[in-house]
């Protein structure tokens, strides 16, 4: 099977040419600055906001499986409409495409969501990923969908650098105590988006661990495994912060869950893990 992997150069999407190229499958990946340090696989330069690019990416490429785990933050023609164009290409060259979204769809108001709760988002990216989901599933009704949440693991992710930097003083900030979300581990993550790209199951399917925990929380776990003097993070309310976004977004992943084999770990248990 042929496998490309949209954003391979980030943190999830590393991990997902790692995983695919383990499992024999033949393997590319598109970046938008440069190319990821894997040489097993052939790399692509591409913008979403490119219509013409992407078609000739999947014309070149021919995939069986498209997975796009891009990161345009806010930006409404990367994160929002680029998607769109991939979900139509994927659908012309008669791809099976998974999109990655994210809990940033919800507003926090009701703190349980499963794949049925609407998007409801409250910053600018959250809107994006929302109108990305909607506009993947009208023009790809075949894709799937999943949404995840704050993706951790061996110690590259933006959430465990910056513990560190915490811990070490030469960040400032706090970790918010009033923040909860479902954190995944990144080696899980993209093991249960490969195997649901195996499923014929398209619509919205949630995949994060089954531990909500805040981030000052998280950040002692990360603090403990790593061996850091967890004392010296400093805590805060994102309530009393300039920061916008959600307080409390717990997604439930047990309807996904039931149909996966890969365990999405939580993350009292990945954090007691090495990884």
């Amino acid at each position: 099977m042929t496998v490309l992997i949209i954003g391979g150069s980030g943190f999830l999407g590393a991990e997902l040419i790692r995983q695919a190229v383990a499992a024999g499958h033949t393997t590319a990946a598109t970046y938008a600055t440069r190319p990821g340090g894997t040489s097993e696989v052939a790399w692509y330069a591409l913008d979403l906001r490119h219509a013409a690019r992407v078609d000739a990416v999947m014309a070149e490429v021919g995939p069986h499986l498209v997975v796009n785990a891009s990161s345009g933050g806010a930006d409404w023609a990367v994160t929002a409409e680029g998607p769109v164009r991939l979900a139509m290409a994927a659908a012309k060259y008669g791809a099976r495409l998974v999109h990655v979204s994210s809990d940033a769809v919800f507003s926090g108001a009701r703190v349980h969501y499963d794949e049925s709760c609407l998007p409801a988002p409250v910053t600018p990216y959250g809107a994006a990923k929302a109108a990305a989901e909607t506009g993947v599933l009208f023009v790809n009704p075949e894709a799937a969908v999943a949404r995840t949440s704050l993706i951790i693991g061996y110690g590259r992710s933006v959430h465990e650098r910056a513990v560190h930097e915490l811990a070490a003083g030469t960040r400032d900030g706090a970790l918010f105590t009033d923040d909860i979300r479902c954190p995944v581990h990144v080696v899980d993550l993209a093991a249960a988006l490969l195997e649901l790209a195996s499923y014929d199951k398209a619509g919205i399917h949630h995949l994060a661990g089954p531990d909500a925990v805040s981030r000052h929380e998280l950040g002692i776990l990360i603090a403990r495994r790593d061996g850091l003097d967890a004392s010296r993070l400093p805590t805060g309310l994102r309530a009393d912060s300039a920061l916008r976004g959600a307080l409390d977004v717990r997604l439930d992943s047990e309807a996904t869950q039931r149909n996966l084999s890969t365990t999405l770990r939580g993350a009292h248990q990945f954090c007691a893990a090495t990884a």
